[in-house]
């Protein structure tokens, strides 16, 4: 048998295991008291791979620490989505690559993690950088997040820590990076005791290329940048609220018009704010002296799917921005960029099914607050419409876009008047 995302049968899984502990192989007895933590702190640091083996990392769940089976361990449904879990709940950031399965060992059940090495490092868990050396785990110093930067250079690296041309530490904005960013990113214990400069602080959150390199990321522009705008042309959301049901009605009908444009928590700020202003609440007196009260939408079903059009867009290759339209009697939210990876035309919108086009971005959007949890968006944004009695979301694929339409309650319109 072999890892379908890693490609370790069990031979080599026993060879890995027989060696005991090292810079590839950890093993946990249970999943009781701190086990979960420690398992995430060591999924973390095979992430970040600092020997460089360029090999997965393997989390063992059901040995002591000698490698023999533990006699009080069952693997069932629950304890593999416990670890499954460990990929899409925002702790362990940008979202790590892993595989969770079900195996034997010496006749004994065994839960086994497999962990890719990360395409950009450094990789955080709950605001720390953790690698291993040899069987240690320890937090990263100063010198071993430096390794960790210079390697990203050379991987495969995801558009959105890309270096932008003619880009500088000008660009960003650094108050917002000391007292709004940070503080969210970063264990505070961690900033107290290093004594790293403005420039590593930038360079070890991918804020920029690295510290010879001072060119703005994409994801430092995006977080931090000055004007946005001005570097990556598609990075706003054009904002139309329109009096009737079609776009042609936009000529003689447009009550609101914006570009929302800026920093991604300036953004959805301010979109926050249009939906806000545009929702109407009406207040139903069902048996008097009561009384209930009901939006047109659903107000965090909008803001799920308007931050997945932010965080999941191409920014290459297109001057297109986020379009938010709201007509009458529905609300078009359209993103530039197609499905991505494992997301599909077939399965978009299927829940559990996710992949990371952005993956920094959606790690700094779960860092300030705009996501909870990885994954789980659109399937909460269809609960919350169906309770509020909205037919279920219509979604449209293309390769250069996706459009999500969200009906108003049949016989009432969206219009706030």
């Amino acid at each position: 048998m072999k890892s379908a995302l890693l490609m370790i049968d069990d031979e080599e899984l026993a060879r890995l295991i027989e060696a005991g502990e090292s810079a590839r192989v950890e093993f946990k007895e249970t999943l009781k008291g701190d086990a979960p933590r420690r398992i995430r702190e060591a999924v973390c640091a095979f992430a970040n791979d600092l020997p460089g083996a360029g090999a997965p990392g393997v989390v063992v769940i059901g040995l002591t620490d000698t490698g023999q089976p533990s006699s009080n361990f069952r693997v069932d449904d629950k304890v593999l989505r416990q670890l499954t879990d460990i990929r899409s709940d925002g702790h362990i950031l940008p979202p790590p690559a892993l595989s969770v399965e079900k195996r034997r060992y010496m006749g004994a059940e065994i839960a086994v993690v497999f962990v890719r090495p990360s395409d950009s490092p450094p990789v955080r868990c709950k605001g720390e950088i953790h690698v291993r050396n040899g069987p240690r785990r320890s937090v990263a110093n100063e010198q071993e997040e430096r390794v960790l930067i210079e390697r990203r250079r050379y991987g495969a690296r995801p558009l959105d820590i890309w270096p932008v041309p003619e880009s500088g530490i000008v660009d960003l904005d650094r108050v917002k990076f000391e007292t709004d960013y940070l503080p969210n990113a970063v264990n505070p214990d961690i900033i107290a005791a290093n004594e790293r400069s403005y420039e590593q602080r930038l360079a070890a959150t991918k804020m920029i290329a690295s510290v010879e390199d001072r060119r703005a990321t994409v994801l430092g522009l995006l977080t931090l940048g000055v004007s946005p705008r001005d570097l990556i042309p598609g990075s706003w959301i054009q904002f139309l609220r329109i009096s009737g049901r079609e776009l042609a009605d936009a000529a003689d009908g447009i009550v609101d018009a914006a570009a929302i444009d800026g920093p991604v928590s300036d953004m959805m700020r301010s979109l926050d704010e249009k939906l806000h202003a545009h929702n109407r609440r009406r207040t139903d007196f069902v048996d008097l002296p009561r009384e209930r009260r009901t939006d047109d939408y659903p107000l965090d079903a909008l803001r799920q799917f308007a931050r997945n059009a932010v965080m999941h867009r191409t920014y290459e290759g297109t001057n297109a921005p986020v379009r938010v339209t709201w007509f009458d009697d529905r609300i078009e939210i359209q993103s530039p960029g197609g499905p991505y990876g494992a997301v599909t035309a077939r399965n978009f919108g299927h829940p559990g099914v996710a992949d990371y086009r952005n993956p920094n971005l959606a790690a700094v959007m779960r860092d300030l607050g705009y996501v909870q949890r990885f994954g789980v968006g659109i399937s909460t944004a269809r609960r919350l419409l169906n309770k509020a009695g909205h037919p279920d979301p219509e979604f449209e694929t293309s390769d250069t876009h996706v459009l999500v339409t969200v009906k108003a309650v049949s016989g009432k319109r969206g219009d706030g008047r």
